[in-house]
């Protein structure tokens, strides 16, 4: 069975609504992109990351294709196609008892990939 905090994830992705994700994150949580060295503190900087990441990566060809579940985290598999370029990774992702997100990383593969998404990343950011 899916845990609620991947359900709500899925929710978020669904329709990529700012509010769903924003209630989904802990105040303190972390985030950690493939293409950023430091980790990323807080709710506020990690919003500002997934929802770059969804316009970027959520293409129509993104799904997820495998996923495992502990009791607090989940490793969930994506791949998608970016300007013809697939791309392969996964996202790791942590809760608390409360359901709320306090860890997500990131993981892309292959190099090629991780370029093309730093490129595309970094103009989303810029003009946000």
């Amino acid at each position: 069975m899916t845990p609620k905090p991947i359900q709500a994830w899925h929710a978020y992705l669904d329709k990529l609504d700012p509010a769903l994700l924003h209630d989904l994150l802990a105040e303190d949580v972390v985030f950690e992109s493939p293409v950023v060295h430091t980790p990323q503190v807080g709710r506020s900087i990690t919003t500002k990351y997934l929802l770059g990441a969804a316009a970027v990566l959520n293409t129509p060809d993104f799904r997820y294709l495998n996923d495992w579940f502990s009791e607090r985290s989940a490793v969930l598999e994506f791949t998608t196609t970016i300007d013809g370029i697939t791309v392969n990774g996964v996202d790791m992702i942590h809760w608390n008892d409360a359901g709320k997100i306090t860890h997500f990383k990131v993981m892309i593969r292959p190099l090629k990939a991780i370029n093309l998404v730093h490129q595309k990343m970094g103009a989303m950011l810029a003009a946000m």
